[in-house]
């Protein structure tokens, strides 16, 4: 999921610090075997574990669980329970995505934007028109787009007597309707995909207070061409507390050529910002770069229209992003789902020379085969775990995270992960052993999930895997608290 609703998501863990130190006294039962069937007995389970699901009056069925070594694979699982189970690993699936990126690109692989243009510069205006070819390139956001056009306006380009072409071929995919998903389109979560990605198709608007004039004023960080926008709202009345400022807001932001708020801003909360997904996914490109454009004193004659770049026209430049290890650290830190679906098309785009969604299964399906032949693969649909459909077993991911253990990208995969109260989607937990495990969070409705590598005192690193599918998936968070404590507490 996005950020805001893992942050949720990593809830699960405040309570986990108050027992890391308790755990060691605790009698356990034995691990099952390395390839123990799913059929493996409930005393498999720590005991806490299982005193945690019956409080949550969860099957034991929900849940699957496998716990190694992290670098010694001949070793078998410490725990094995219902392993090899297919379950939705919501936004854990982001793991398989990024190490089969950082394996097959390498870390230092950038994406690039070539600028093309048709015809002669001459006092300041070109006669004809200005080309951008997208490519995937995950992190085009405001700031970025921003010094793209100024490198257009350093080849002398002030005018443009004909239009701004935006060459997206590089990706085909389906029409995806944003509310497909949980009927939810503005949520940033929900941005599809394009080769063109400008802003992860999102505004983020701020909130700031200014208690002497009575109001909130809004800044929006892109301008987009043709949309009117209140720029600011009255403040709420004195005391307010800040509460669910949003809903106070009153907010209409399905409109494509309006934002409105008939509502009020408690001056309690400070500044805020509300991210919010582009209400015209398809035409959210081209009202961005026209907006930008005129903003930074361009001039267009023509309009921003979708079309091919000539065949052998050469770029004038190419703005290059930043690294895929810079790149993936935002997708698994944050959860960022639209990046991991451009990381994951790009594998297709490197091999084929398009970008189709079974393209990048084909491919990951293929690496899989090569690093983990003995291993049942993912099914990994869109890459990012944004999916009702995509499955992997807990033993699967393991003996991936085991293998990510030992390749030249582990510092890069690694690092990428949220650490435990320290940064990304842990950064909020206030738990006593801060800094020692790195886990990547999943949540969706019906789907809690855990992944990554567990420090114990004793210097052993271990793998910790654990999976939750149940309509009360979220009831099972306490269970996964006391499974982390107790995989922290292992010899």
């Amino acid at each position: 999921m996005d950020c805001c609703v893992l942050l949720r998501a990593a809830r699960f863990f405040f309570v986990a610090a108050a027992w890391l130190l308790l755990c060691p006294g605790t009698a356990w039962a034995q691990p099952a075997a390395a390839d123990a069937p799913d059929s493996v007995a409930s005393s498999a389970l720590p005991a806490p574990v299982e005193a945690a699901l019956a409080r949550a009056q969860l099957p034991r069925e929900a849940l699957a669980i496998w716990v190694a070594d992290a670098q010694d694979r001949r070793q078998p699982p410490r725990l094995a329970y219902r392993a090899q189970a297919p379950m939705n690993p919501a936004s854990v699936m982001k793991l398989v995505t990024t190490y089969a990126a950082l394996d097959l690109l390498g870390p230092s692989f950038t994406w690039q934007t070539p600028v093309y243009a048709d015809g002669a510069v001459q006092g300041g205006t070109l006669h004809g028109n200005l080309y951008l070819r997208g490519q995937g390139d995950p992190k085009l956001v405001a700031e970025r787009l921003w010094l793209l056009l100024k490198r257009v306006q350093a080849q002398g380009i002030q005018r443009i007597a004909g239009d701004i072409v935006l060459d997206r071929t590089a990706f085909e995919l389906p029409a995806q309707d944003p509310a497909d998903f949980d009927n939810e389109p503005l949520r940033p979560y929900n941005a599809a995909p394009d080769a063109l990605l400008l802003n992860y198709q999102a505004v983020a608007m701020s909130f700031i207070p200014d208690e002497a004039a009575g109001v909130a004023r809004i800044a929006y960080d892109l301008p987009l061409a043709g949309v009117q926008r209140q720029t600011q709202v009255p403040l709420a009345p004195a005391g307010a507390p800040c509460g669910d400022w949003r809903a106070g807001l009153r907010a209409e932001l399905a409109d494509a050529q309006r934002t409105l708020f008939r509502g009020s801003y408690p001056a309690a909360c400070g500044e805020r910002v509300w991210p919010v997904a582009a209400a015209d996914p398809q035409n959210f490109a081209a009202q961005a770069i026209a907006g930008l454009w005129r903003e930074l004193g361009g001039k267009l004659d023509g309009s921003v229209r979708d079309g091919r770049v000539p065949a052998g026209l050469q770029p004038m430049f190419s703005a290059s992003s930043p690294t895929l290890a810079e790149v993936v650290r935002n997708v698994n830190k944050f959860s960022n789902n639209v990046m991991a679906q451009q990381v994951f098309l790009t594998l297709a785009l490197q091999k084929n020379g398009v970008a189709t969604p079974e393209g990048a299964r084909a491919v990951v399906r293929q690496w899989w085969q090569e690093r983990l032949p003995d291993t049942a693969p993912p099914q990994p649909d869109n890459g990012a775990g944004l999916s009702r459909s995509a499955r992997i077993s807990a033993q699967a991911l393991g003996r991936m995270l085991q293998s990510a253990w030992r390749a030249p990208v582990m510092p890069e995969l690694a690092a990428s992960l949220p650490i435990l109260g320290v940064d990304g989607t842990l950064r909020r937990n206030q738990a006593s052993a801060a800094g020692r495990a790195h886990l990547k969070t999943g949540s969706l409705r019906d789907v809690v999930a855990i992944a990554g590598y567990v420090d114990a005192p004793s210097g052993r690193r271990w793998v910790l895997v654990a999976l939750v599918n149940h309509p009360n998936a979220a009831a099972a968070r306490p269970a996964l608290e006391r499974l982390v404590e107790w995989v922290h507490a292992q010899p």
